[in-house]
């Protein structure tokens, strides 16, 4: 149960960013990819298809920001992340705050023992509805 096997993984992910059959190659190839404007790719086929398109076209030469904000080894062979991230492009090194994504990946191990993406949700991050969720929370009666 190695964090940093994970870790590494994440990484190797990130950098795969553009590179369609590379960064397919990330997923299970049963895997769930949901896009934070909520479309479903499915498959690993169905990911690089979904994202072809995009790495030729407007995200050409694009990077992938993203940091773990969160890891939990769930077992031996699952391990649950949590992470901020957002597209690239130019030379922007950190990304505006409005282009900001919270993503969810439940990672497997495969039969070589490396790490792939089983399922991925990405939802862009809002913070001034966050707030207002927080302060709505925080008005809420506590229950016994």
């Amino acid at each position: 149960m190695s964090a940093t096997a994970v870790r590494a993984f994440f990484e190797t992910h990130r950098a795969a960013w553009g590179d369609t059959e590379a960064y397919a190659a990330c997923f299970t190839e049963d895997a769930d990819y949901v896009t934070f404007f909520g479309g479903h790719l499915v498959g690993r086929a169905g990911i690089a298809d979904g994202h072809r398109g995009l790495f030729e076209g407007v995200l050409k030469g694009s990077r992938l920001y993203a940091e773990i904000t969160g890891l939990a080894m769930l077992g031996p062979d699952t391990a649950l992340v949590h992470s901020r991230g957002a597209v690239l492009k130019g030379r922007r090194d950190r990304p505006a705050g409005r282009a900001l994504s919270v993503q969810t990946y439940v990672l497997v191990r495969g039969a070589d023992g490396g790490w792939l993406i089983r399922s991925f949700q990405n939802t862009r991050h809002r913070p001034r509805t966050e707030a207002l969720s927080g302060r709505l929370a925080a008005l809420a009666p506590k229950r016994a």
